[in-house]
Order: C-alpha cells, then structure tokens, then sequence
C-alpha cells in the first residue's frame, strides 16, 4: 500500500495519499482565520471605497446611489486636474532620481570594505526614520533662513525659501522624497547585485571592457527585475505622496503642492464628502495600475 501511495504521477509530480490531504485541510482550517481577517481587513476597504465612489455617501446624512455623478464632478473640476498635474509631475521628478540615487549606492557600497556595513545602515536610516519628523527639519533646511539658501547663494542661485516658490516647492518635495525612499532601493538592487556572477565581470575585464560597458552589458540587465520592481513601488509611492506635502507646504503656495491625496483628503475628512473621496481614490488605483502596466511594457517585459 505504501509502495502504491507513493507511486509517482504521470505528470511527474508525487500522488498525494489520502494521509497528506488531511494534514492539508487540516492546515487550511488553522490558517482559515487569519486568512480571513486578511480578506475582510485588506480587500473589504477597497471594495467599499469603490463602491462608496458611487454613491453621494456624507457622514450624518442619508445615502443614495448616484451612478457616475461623483466621476463626472472629477472631471468637471479644475482642482482635480491641477493635483493630477502635481502628482504627475512629482512623480516624474522623485522616482528616476530614486532609482539612480539607490543604484549609486547599491554600487558604492556592493563590495565588502572596512565599515561598509556601516556605509549601509546609515544610507537605509532615512527609510525608517519617521517622516513627520524629517519633513519638520527639512522645513527648516528649506527655509529662507536655512542651510540649503545659503548654499543656494552661494553659487548664485536665489537665497529665497523653496517651499514658499510656486515653481520650486516641488523639487524640494521631491528631494524629500528621494532622501527618504532611496535607502530601500538600494537594499533591493543591492541583494540582486549580490548574486551577479563574479565570473562573468572578471571575464569582461580580461577582455578589455571598461567600468561603463562591464556596467552596461553584464550588470544592468541581471538587474532588470529589479529595476522594474522599483518602478513599481516608487511610483505607487509617489501618487500616493501626503505625508510631507501635509506637513511641509499644505498644499501651497497657491495650490502648487496640492496633490491627488491631499485633494482626496480634503474630500473625505475636512469636508466629509467620502463618496467624492472615494472616486478620487477609485482614479488614483486606475492610473496607478495604468503606469505599472506601462512600466511592465517598457522595463520588464523580459525579466
């Protein structure tokens, strides 16, 4: 019987005996509660969102389904079009200068040396460091009076505040954000370095290849995948930028910080128009989903 238990399947695959089957529905039944307080706690929100982004749903008062009123509001109103131009134009500021900015340090600090491991820590600090906080002492850098206008003036460049400067307030946002998110891509690029084969580096080098082509050629397609992981997870994060924007700019001056969250925040807790924060929501997971399908096009497509 045992023999015959663990005959083999035609597929190749090993015949499961009715013994394994029940340790697997017994395995399911212990995960089964914690699986669905997963599905109630992770998928039950979303799938309220989109339905609330239907309806005209206002704490303390009736609710009434409204169809694509809320979507046609969006896109009759300037202020939706300005914060998606704000988060867009975020995005395309923060997220390659963070990929390259944790691609520089995956490199400089992929080989062991005396304190590298420190050199590590220190650059993935900032990831964990509490952005409220962060965003209060880069207020400060931003200032008029503070470090960065100085050394502004210094090479000739206005001295005035960037957070107070429609037109430079984003690029200060978007240092923020490269400051805090590029210790964690260099920790992704750094494991995928890790596993690159010597050999082929080495072989390249007996071969003539400089840094850049060695580089170009043999390194930067092993890193592929995770190039396109990052890609992904930046831009998610970028959309989804409030945290700094909340603390340091509030959206201004004249709106130009103002972004697709802020707006959708305003909606839902300073005006408690949640059906309306919700479609905004509802575009924010579309175009978000949109740009990963692009980004799988373009970058990862072959990994």
């Amino acid at each position: 019987m045992s023999a015959l238990a663990e005959r083999p399947h035609p597929t190749g695959r090993p015949r499961r005996g009715p013994h394994a089957r029940r340790e697997a529905r017994i395995g399911l039944l212990f995960v089964l509660p914690a699986l669905l307080l997963f599905l109630a706690f992770r998928f039950g929100p979303g799938i309220a969102g989109l339905l609330l982004g239907f309806t005209d749903y206002t704490l303390g008062q009736d609710t009434h389904f409204t169809g694509l009123d809320n979507f046609d509001r969006l896109v009759h109103d300037p202020l939706f079009w300005s914060a998606l131009k704000v988060t867009v134009v975020y995005t395309v500021m923060a997220v390659p200068v963070t990929i390259a900015a944790s691609l520089g340090l995956a490199l400089l600090t992929r080989r062991a040396f005396r304190g590298s491991k420190l050199f590590r820590s220190v650059f993935f600090l900032p990831v964990v460091t509490s952005l409220i906080l962060a965003s209060t002492v880069f207020m400060w850098i931003f200032s008029s009076d503070g470090p960065w206008s100085k050394v502004m003036g210094l090479i000739g460049l206005p001295d005035q505040s960037w957070l107070a400067d429609s037109a430079l307030v984003l690029p200060a946002l978007a240092i923020v954000g490269v400051w805090s998110r590029c210790g964690y891509g260099m920790l992704i690029l750094l494991a995928r370095l890790q596993e690159v084969p010597r050999e082929l580096e080495e072989a390249a080098l007996m071969d003539g290849a400089g840094p850049w082509k060695r580089f170009r050629y043999i390194v930067a397609p092993q890193l592929k995948g995770s190039f396109f992981f990052l890609a992904v997870i930046e831009t998610t994060a970028s959309f989804q930028v409030f945290d700094a924007v909340y603390m340091m700019t509030g959206g201004g001056p004249a709106n130009a910080s103002y972004s697709l969250v802020f707006q959708l925040y305003d909606a839902g807790f300073k005006y408690f128009d949640l059906g309306y924060a919700s479609a905004i929501g509802c575009v924010l997971f579309v175009l978000t989903l949109v740009v990963a399908a692009v980004q799988r096009l373009v970058i990862g497509k072959e990994s």
